[in-house]
């Protein structure tokens, strides 16, 4: 490929062509790994009636996903600035293909959960290389569509996956439709490898790779953030205290991994460079999104229980239910990435705002309406909180990544991904905790924990509000 930042004035039309057509790989990639985080929620009670699964295995079946998605994403990152980033993409994407198939097969329970955590590592390996090839590809303003379209992907694919999970276990039944939610991937993975390999770009040739793969720093970062996340995810499971322990021991590593990667930078190239926090637009966008993911992603857990458990709705009537926040959500993406570049921050924040609103709204209109039919109404209000999330998700990513350089694009791409992944697992644990003590206190009563979630929800993403606010105000002083 030629030179992968020319503007698109200077690229011949043919290799423009060419850059789009490996956007779209890699969007395609990025939906189906991403649709694997909210798709298998509706398809829980199908899958424990099968395979017969204990709380444990259920828990580790939606949660082991996203713990080892979260350990991949950094090291592969870097793995792809260091080795090239088509390799490292199609091997995650077959990987990803092979375990979403040995998932479908699944024979018992701990199969599942084995072929789940490998396949949230190959969902690790793959994402950091679509932000890497953007930043690759793309320059400068340039930027903004692709990763309004990448924001898009990644805010639809999560709210979409409860409806397209409906979908296929109604066309495969209660007993064998759950299998199809993990067989789907297949048919899409073999064309995404066999279009990666031909479409991203390589190694350049004659570039010489004086990257070490920094191993300490990949096992310092690995163990740090699996003491994080892990009694986050087992947060039902592990009744003792105890657990807790984990997260400042996991902080204390992370700090040590700070340490060693500031030591290591001295020489060589680090695993991640710590120097990209010196950039604001990268650590305050890193901080909204981590904030961010911890109310999004766990409002779609709790609606889901809401709605099937406490209503009796089938998997697919919950998954159109959250059908007006993904199409908000796609349509206001595609606008926010054209609007990013002339209005910056308070974009997001005006994104956030709508959210908050609309999350409110949601909870009024339940209070307000106790005996109509849930679905319907929150439809409005879901819709406009969709909208204000795709005025998020894509213009934050592409003001957060703005400023990384080339060589730090997959390792930079994957600490702000992973940051995301530890605030969807606090915020399923924290949200989801106040989902199951609402209910337990009354007396099962599903409508009132999910009003009581649905504030602490709310109250998450009104923290994340305030920090892009901060960071408005904070620029225009500076620019003063």
């Amino acid at each position: 490929m030629s030179t992968a930042g020319n503007q698109a004035a200077d690229v011949d039309p043919a290799e423009n062509r060419r850059r789009w057509q490996a956007l779209g790989v890699g969007l395609v990639a990025a939906f189906m790994t991403l649709l694997d985080v909210s798709i298998v929620n509706v398809a829980i009670p199908s899958l424990d009636q099968a395979l017969h699964a204990s709380p444990s295995d259920l828990q580790w079946v939606l949660s082991g996903y996203a713990l080892t998605f979260g350990l991949a994403l950094v090291p592969a990152g870097r793995f792809g600035d260091a080795r090239g980033r088509r390799n490292a993409f199609v091997f995650g994407i077959a990987l990803f293909t092979i375990t979403s198939a040995l998932a479908g097969l699944a024979p018992s329970p701990t199969w599942l959960v084995i072929a789940r955590l490998l396949q949230g590592a190959a969902a690790g390996i793959v994402n950091p290389q679509v932000t890497g090839v953007i930043q690759e590809l793309f320059r400068g303003p340039e930027r903004a569509r692709p990763f309004g379209l990448l924001g898009a992907t990644i805010g639809v694919s999560t709210a979409v996956g409860p409806l397209l999970g409906g979908l296929l276990i109604a066309l495969g039944g209660q007993e064998h439709g759950w299998r199809y939610v993990f067989f789907v991937n297949v048919p899409v993975g073999i064309i995404a490898v066999i279009l990666g390999w031909r479409l991203l770009p390589g190694r350049q040739k004659g570039h010489t790779d004086r990257h070490r793969l920094d191993p300490v720093g990949v096992i310092l970062l690995g163990v740090g953030v699996l003491l994080v996340l892990l009694p986050l995810v087992q947060e039902q499971q592990w009744r003792t205290p105890w657990k807790w322990a984990l997260i400042p021991a996991g902080l204390l590593v992370l700090l040590a991994f700070a340490v060693w990667e500031h030591r290591y930078a001295r020489t060589r190239q680090p695993l991640f460079d710590l120097r990209l926090f010196k950039l604001r637009s990268y650590t305050l966008g890193s901080l909204i999104a981590l904030i961010y993911f911890g109310g999004f992603t766990a409002i779609f857990f709790i609606f889901t229980l809401f709605l099937q458990n406490g209503h009796g709705y089938s998997a697919l009537v919950a998954g159109l239910a959250v059908t007006p926040f993904a199409l908000g959500s796609a349509a206001a993406s595609a606008a926010g990435g054209r609007l990013v570049n002339r209005t910056g921050r308070p974009l997001v924040a005006a994104g956030l705002l709508a959210v908050v609103v609309g999350l409110a709204a949601t909870w009024l209109a339940l209070r307000e309406f106790p005996h109509a039919p849930a679905p319907w109404v929150t439809a409005g209000p879901l819709l406009l909180a969709g909208i204000g999330s795709g005025l998020v998700i894509a213009p934050n990513q592409t003001l957060t990544l703005s400023q990384v350089p080339v060589p730090q694009a997959g390792s930079g791409a994957g600490m702000l991904q992973t940051g995301q992944r530890i605030g969807s697992a606090a915020g399923i644990a924290a949200v989801g905790s106040a989902f199951f003590a609402s209910l337990a206190s009354s007396n099962g009563d599903f409508t009132a924990a999910f009003e009581h979630s649905l504030v602490v929800a709310t109250v998450i993403i009104a923290l994340a509000l305030i920090a892009a606010l901060i960071d408005i105000v904070v620029s225009r002083r500076h620019d003063q």
